[in-house]
């Protein structure tokens, strides 16, 4: 689950850091009948202050009216919901870097014990995690030793737990 939203991986102008926090704020600005919305994000060294295009030069009537108010109203959500648009992200040249930005609720540590563990992952946004990291967080495992274990065998899935993934997989765990 998601724990905070991602840093935007972009070079400051001002100070050359690499990374900006979002605090979810936005500026709206109209010109008669076209409107420009950006989302704000703050260097994390200097705090100088970047604009990422939300839309440019848009005709306000195409503009649903929820979407303006929420706008307005610096709604968190929708920060979050824009900043996993991937048309956002390539629109602005950025990258995002989800480190630290969720959490693994595994319900207990009682499953650690068994020879067999049969394990559904879901995501409650999707966070791109890689399954290694997941699986060693989740059952108290080095990610060298749940990389031998995929090696051997012993680690399951449908799916490739060697790359990325942002939704939700099952695996079994054999030890």
């Amino acid at each position: 689950m998601p724990t905070r939203l991602p840093l935007v991986r972009r070079r400051c102008h001002a100070c050359g850091a690499d990374a900006f926090r979002t605090t979810g704020k936005f500026r709206v600005n109209a010109h008669h009948k076209l409107i420009d919305a950006w989302l704000l994000a703050l260097c994390t060294s200097c705090g100088d202050t970047v604009k990422l295009t939300v839309f440019e030069r848009t005709n306000v009537r195409s503009v649903r009216p929820e979407l303006l108010d929420r706008l307005h109203h610096n709604d968190p959500a929708l920060a979050a919901e824009l900043l996993r648009d991937p048309g956002l992200v390539r629109r602005n040249r950025v990258a995002l870097d989800w480190d630290g930005a969720w959490r693994l609720d595994t319900g207990g540590s009682d499953h650690l014990d068994r020879e067999v563990i049969d394990v559904s992952v879901r995501f409650e946004a999707p966070i791109p995690v890689r399954p290694v990291r997941l699986i060693a967080d989740g059952c108290a495992l080095s990610r060298a030793e749940v990389e031998r274990l995929l090696a051997e065998g012993k680690v399951v899935s449908a799916v490739r737990l060697d790359t990325r993934l942002s939704s939700d997989f099952t695996f079994t765990l054999k030890r």
